[in-house]
């Protein structure tokens, strides 16, 4: 898991100061506006300004409050209120475990405070050997409150077996089934998310830990209980709304 941790590492030491706002130069008028672009220049008390967009605007100075250089304002992050999330994505890792990248698909209701702060619960399917259900509850915490945002969060629950005992191991040739239960699960990360109005995408990388179990029994007909623990490098994709 070493180099699990160290991805989680550089992810987020990459994420913090590569995705801040760009400095642009900012026109405040005195109708309350703000203007955004490249100020081309100030001649004969006009201000000439050109925004993202090519267009050019002139200002005359009585217009003008003030000049200052600054990122431009994001005002379209959810700052509180009820929604939901999607997400998918893989379990990766290379361990002695028959299945060696589960996917994953969960389904979070959750709660935005004070826009950084989002407490959610959650719910899924995942197949771990046979199908399970995720139940967990999540905070997450985003490092700023601009379009492009880092973000840490962290998961806790538990896993609840949904599918079917039959099994067709080829290195049990009587077939018995297994029956199988579930376990504990935690998560804890980092991510990426990108904001467009009350729309989010989001991108997330975590320590996954989970555990399962089954019965089986031998041709002695002797019964034994397997345990799995999964240590996993979690990926996920998903939106917000």
């Amino acid at each position: 898991m070493k180099r699990h941790f160290i991805l989680l590492l550089l992810v987020t030491i990459l994420a913090t100061p590569s995705f801040s706002q760009k400095v642009k130069d900012a026109v405040y008028l005195k109708n309350g506006s703000i203007i955004y672009g490249k100020l081309l220049e100030i001649s004969d008390n006009v201000y000439r300004m050109q925004t993202s967009d090519g267009s050019i605007f002139n200002f005359n100075a009585d217009e003008v409050d003030r000049f200052v250089k600054e990122a431009p304002k994001f005002e379209s992050r959810k700052t509180s209120g009820a929604g939901f999330a999607l997400e998918g994505g893989l379990l990766v890792g290379s361990q002695s475990s028959e299945v060696n990248a589960p996917f994953s698909f969960n389904i979070i209701l959750n709660l935005t405070s004070s826009t950084k702060n989002i407490f959610g619960i959650g719910s899924g399917v995942e197949f771990l050997g046979s199908t399970f259900s995720p139940v967990f509850i999540e905070v997450k915490r985003l490092l700023n409150d601009k379009k492009t945002a880092p973000f840490l969060f962290m998961r806790g629950g538990a896993l609840i077996h949904t599918g079917g005992n039959d099994d067709d191991d080829p290195y049990n040739p009587y077939y018995y089934p297994r029956s199988y239960k579930g376990g504990g699960t935690f998560l804890i990360g980092t991510g990426i998310s990108w904001a467009k109005e009350d729309i989010e995408a989001y991108l997330s990388f975590g320590y996954r830990y989970a555990q399962t179990s089954y019965k089986q029994r031998n041709y002695n007909d002797v019964t034994y209980t397997y345990k799995n623990n999964y240590n996993r490098l979690e990926i996920k994709f998903g939106f917000k709304f």
